[in-house]
């Protein structure tokens, strides 16, 4: 009889994201003239940066050429891209990072599920709340969770509340915990950690031995020089941390798929048998037998997002979608709505009016403004209340759906 990892059947019904593309297709089989506006998944909008399309173009000519031809190419990356990494997002900040140190991967939220691989099933793991779904999802997948609870919290894992009362700050927990999950500037709150706080946690980590998982996807967007955009910055994070990083946001690679994972060569963690076991080859491991690479042609153009011309063109794209989280934010405290983020992160987290809970105002702004958001609930139970608004989409969507959301909800 065949079984299957029943873990699955613990899920909460529909992953955030696919629920909410049903609600709005159904709404638009049922509205074929409704103009939607979506404003909810992190999707960007604006085209590949021209430095990155004329490098993939290279690229691909050079695949016709057999001189030139790329095969199966190295499962940690090509060492021109880690390179050119190293130097301009670590090394450029002060960071002790090799690029011997950088795995090239398709994704960071497949690296943030696959990297519970190399972990075992006892560890404690500590998740914030509201959170990206995916670092809870992944966990019941693996069956590191219990089942879910009424209020869709998961038994065995340590929720970390970051809301206005505790001015979005993900506060250490009393007790110890194994794996610690920690997403700035964060999603979906827009929420950024300081290096004092910054630094609490690596200090907690070291003291307990515990592991950080640190995801650095929106690290682009920071505007506070103040505000670190690596872990690495802070001092004895390579002892305690792993960092995830994309060239989604920054660059527009969501449909072409690159990103990164930083694995220090000094990072250990215990064997059952009390050894020590260096984690970089571990993933080096788990890499090499499970995964074949990016193409050569989208790691050419990841290459050139740290050219001088890729670097003032992933700016203007920065830019861009930071001018939207402005707009977003002006336009809705204006209307008397309170709103959160947007200053260094593209999301705009939103109280929702009228004490309407989360899903209630997803449905009154899909029915009433056809504008589309994340309901904040969507993410945890302490999102209850809140919505996202993402800032990723055209200047005319984003005044145009401020416009009929203003006008609906002005106090």
């Amino acid at each position: 009889m065949v079984t299957i990892n029943e873990n699955y059947l613990k899920l909460k019904t529909g992953y955030l994201f696919p629920e909410i593309g049903r609600r709005v297709s159904t709404f638009a089989a049922a509205n074929p003239d409704a103009p939607i506006i979506k404003l909810g998944i992190g999707d960007v909008t604006e085209p590949l940066p021209e430095a990155c399309r004329a490098a993939m173009i290279t690229a691909v000519q050079d695949m016709g050429d057999r001189a030139t031809f790329k095969g199966y190419g190295p499962e940690q990356g090509y060492l021109w891209l880690r390179e050119k990494i190293a130097q301009h997002d670590f090394q450029a900040r002060g960071c002790d990072v090799s690029a011997e140190e950088i795995f090239v991967s398709d994704g960071s939220k497949c690296d943030c599920s696959n990297i519970l691989d190399i972990f075992g099933d006892d560890n404690t793991i500590a998740v914030t709340d509201p959170v990206y779904p995916v670092y809870v999802d992944t966990n019941v997948m693996a069956g590191h969770t219990g089942p879910a609870q009424d209020d869709g919290k998961y038994e065995g894992l340590t929720y970390l509340p970051i809301t206005a009362d505790n001015d979005f700050t993900a506060q250490i927990p009393s007790h110890k915990v194994d794996l610690i999950y920690l997403c700035f500037p964060n999603n979906p709150t827009g929420a950024v950690a300081s290096k004092a706080h910054l630094q609490a946690w690596v200090d907690y980590a070291l003291a307990h031995g515990s592991l950080i998982f640190f995801d650095a996807a929106y690290e682009a967007y920071i505007t506070d020089e103040a505000i670190p955009h690596s872990i690495y910055e802070i001092p004895g994070a390579r002892d305690c941390a792993i960092e995830f990083r994309s060239f989604s946001k920054n660059a527009g690679f969501t449909g072409t798929r690159c990103a990164l994972t930083v694995v220090p060569k000094t990072l250990t963690v215990k064997a059952s048998d009390g050894t020590d076991v260096a984690l970089h080859s571990l993933w080096n491991r788990r890499q090499a037998t499970k995964f074949n690479g990016v193409s050569y042609v989208v790691q050419r153009g990841a290459e050139a997002v740290y050219s001088e011309a890729g670097q003032a063109q992933i700016q203007a794209l920065i830019s861009f979608y930071m001018a939207n989280a402005q707009i977003i934010r002006d336009q809705l405290s204006a209307a008397g709505i309170t709103t959160y983020g947007g200053v260094n992160a593209p999301y705009v987290w939103v109280k929702t009016p009228h004490d309407l809970s989360s899903w209630d105002f997803f449905d009154k702004l899909l029915g009433t403004c056809h504008v589309v958001g994340t309901p904040g609930s969507g993410f945890g139970a302490a999102g209850e209340g809140y919505f996202r608004i993402s800032a990723f989409n055209s200047r005319e969507n984003v005044e145009n759906a401020m416009a009929r959301i203003t006008a609906k909800f002005s106090a």
